[in-house]
C-alpha cells in the first residue's frame, strides 16, 4: 500500500511537471505501474508521455522535470528547500541527470539513483528510499541499505 502511495505521488508529480511545456490535454501516462525485474530490485515504472508545446524546446522541457520530483518529493520547491536544511552534505551528482542532447532536438536522460561514485582509489555508492505519510523509518532505512548493497555485490562480483 506504501509503495502504490509513493507511486502515485510520483506520477503525479511527472505529470505536473512535464505539463508545464505540454501542449494542454496531451499529457497522459502509458504503461502504468509496470513491474521491472533487476537481479536485486524490483521497480514499478509508470510512462508519462505529452506532446512538447511549440513555444518550448529540449532544455525547457528538460529544465520542467530536473530535478526530478521522483527524489525530491512534493511539492518540489519547498522539498528541495528541506532537502537543503536536513542533509548534511550535498547530494553531488546523486539524483541529478545522466544523459545528452543531439542536434535533432531529441534528448534522454535518466536519474543517477543508485550509482557508484569513484575518484581514483577511493569511491562510494548512494542510494535511497521514497518517504511518503505511511512510511516506517526503519524500513525505508532497510530499503535504502538493500539498494546499496546490491551495488557493492556488483563491485565484488566485477573484480573477481
Amino acid at each position: 500500500e506504501k509503495e502504490l502511495a509513493e507511486h502515485t505521488m510520483l506520477v503525479d508529480l511527472g505529470r505536473n511537471d512535464i505539463g508545464k511545456v505540454c501542449n494542454y490535454g496531451t499529457v497522459h501516462v502509458n504503461k502504468l505501474m509496470e513491474v521491472k525485474k533487476f537481479s536485486h530490485v524490483q521497480h514499478m515504472v509508470t510512462h508519462v508521455i505529452g506532446k512538447l508545446n511549440k513555444n518550448y524546446n529540449m532544455y525547457d522541457a528538460f529544465k520542467a522535470v530536473f530535478p526530478a520530483g521522483t527524489v525530491s518529493g512534493a511539492p518540489k520547491v519547498r522539498a528541495m528547500e528541506i532537502i537543503d536544511e536536513l542533509e548534511p552534505e550535498s547530494r553531488g551528482p546523486y539524483a541529478g541527470a545522466v544523459g545528452y542532447f543531439s542536434f535533432n532536438g531529441c534528448c534522454d536522460f535518466a536519474i543517477a539513483i543508485r550509482s557508484i561514485f569513484a575518484d581514483g582509489k577511493d569511491g562510494f555508492v548512494q542510494a535511497g528510499a521514497g518517504i511518503v505519510s505511511d512510511s516506517i523509518p526503519n524500513n525505508e532505512l532497510k530499503e535504502t541499505e538493500h539498494k546499496a548493497n546490491a551495488m557493492l555485490t556488483a563491485l565484488r562480483e566485477a573484480s573477481k
